[in-house]
């Protein structure tokens, strides 16, 4: 996002807060990390390798990286990535990490090999120059807590394995619409254990058929499945189960797939509830957890997620903006000469992004002027994507906030702020409450 003529950001000396003054380090590492091996540069203030060395991801290897930087005073490290074990082992060793961003670091690697000759040790090479030259403005990994990091490892780790019961579930679903369309019919919530349930019950149309309807309706009463509005359309289709599914063949061979698949959900889903009770647990012991269990819509899943990847250092986003870019929420500019364009921000985390995407749409029911401000983006043109986007946008910079100051939400301040500086969203609210009370006089 573009900053404001006139204004200007402090992101520099809060980046070289708590670091050793630049001029102290003799030594620039550029790290080039594999899963099994890594590569290693270091070179010195004039910009001359010192040391060059590749060694093996494992115990041997790491007590080589350490002794031959034991020689150097208070050596920096770039790295392209900002998290996972080898960061960790860096941090843990007292280095100072300096993550960079992918793409910056093709640029580097480009300004080194113009030809666009790549390799591991010219990848090194090229983040230990741009750390010695650049390095005096990035932003050093400080390490967190290790209550935040188990959280936030949980949260992510939970997401994945929810992708992982989706792609189950559509699995399951195709195989049933290959020979049991009825099971499809009947049970819209393919991840509620009681369709798992159903499967097991009756795995094929030819078992349902032959349980006839009594023992339908124990079953649809022992997992509370009874429901006026769908009780008898159930039975209904259940009794036509003959009229419309596969062949035999095909029954026999797709149910054993529908039962392996059920078997699978059901172990899932045991292991997503312990994950759900741990995350619980630790976001209660968070000193930050009123804080975020105070925004509007979060709820018991999406709370948690948003602590975990703000963390606790309150100098990790020096302004609303380094949120939201990191959120992904603002767009990215483009401005040359008369050329003004924003287009969608690509680079940012990905998590968050889908965090905060689902936090706003909830929040839409909790908070009047949220839904008033998404309607507006709406009537303006945009797609419930966007208009979803500019809403966190919003939120992000209320959250950043609270998170700096260390505050809960209150809806009162909040609405006394945006009369307090005249909010058009507020203007907006007050004047379809007037429309309102003039259409019923």
């Amino acid at each position: 996002m573009a900053l404001a003529k006139g204004k200007r950001r402090t992101g520099v000396s809060a980046m070289s807060q708590g670091t050793a003054d630049w001029s102290e380090r003799a030594a620039f590492v550029g790290f080039d990390w594999a899963s099994d091996h890594h590569d290693v540069i270091v070179v010195n203030e004039q910009g001359t390798i010192v040391e060059d060395f590749r060694f093996d991801d494992a115990f041997e290897g790491w007590q080589l990286f350490r002794t031959k930087l034991g020689s150097y005073a208070n050596p920096a490290v770039a790295i392209e990535t900002s998290s996972g074990a080898t960061v960790e082992r860096l941090l843990e060793a007292g280095y100072a990490v300096y993550p960079i961003n992918p793409k910056a670091a093709k640029r580097y690697r480009e300004r080194k090999a113009p030809s666009g000759t790549k390799t591991d040790r010219i990848d090194a090479w090229s983040l230990a120059d741009a750390l010695r030259l650049d390095g005096l403005t990035w932003r050093a990994l400080k390490p967190d807590d290790p209550l935040t990091v188990e959280l936030r490892l949980l949260c992510r780790d939970e997401i994945g394995l929810i992708r992982q019961r989706t792609a189950l579930v559509c699995q399951l679903r195709a195989a049933l619409g290959e020979y049991y369309p009825v099971a499809l019919q009947a049970f819209d919530d393919w991840t509620s254990p009681s369709s798992w349930a159903f499967v097991e019950a009756f795995p094929t149309p030819e078992a349902l058929h032959q349980a006839r309807k009594r023992r339908w309706e124990k079953f649809l009463h022992v997992h509370k499945l009874y429901r006026p509005e769908t009780y008898e359309k159930r039975l209904a289709l259940f009794a036509q189960v003959r009229a419309f599914c596969g062949s035999k063949p095909a029954a026999q061979a797709k149910s054993l797939l529908a039962l392996a698949l059920t078997a699978q959900l059901r172990a899932l889903q045991n292991h997503l509830d312990k994950y759900r009770e741990r995350i619980q647990e630790l976001f209660a012991q968070h000193p930050d957890h009123e804080l975020f269990d105070s925004l509007p819509g979060a709820g018991a899943k999406l709370a948690p997620r948003l602590l975990a990847e703000l963390g606790n250092d309150r100098e990790r986003f020096d302004s609303p903006q380094a949120l939201q870019c990191h959120a992904g929420t603002a767009p990215v500019s483009y401005q040359s000469g008369q050329i003004h364009k924003a287009r969608f921000r690509i680079a940012c985390q990905k998590l968050l992004r889908h965090t905060v995407h689902l936090w706003a749409n909830l929040s839409r029911e909790k908070c009047p002027w949220a839904e008033a401000y998404y309607r507006t983006k709406r009537a303006e043109g945009q797609s419930h994507a966007c208009a979803l986007r500019c809403l966190g946008q919003r939120w992000l910079k209320i959250l950043w906030k609270m998170w700096q100051t260390r505050t809960s939400y209150d809806a009162e301040l909040h609405q006394r702020n945006q009369l307090k500086h005249g909010s058009w969203v507020l203007n907006l609210m007050t004047s379809k409450t007037t429309g309102l009370a003039a259409g019923e006089a």
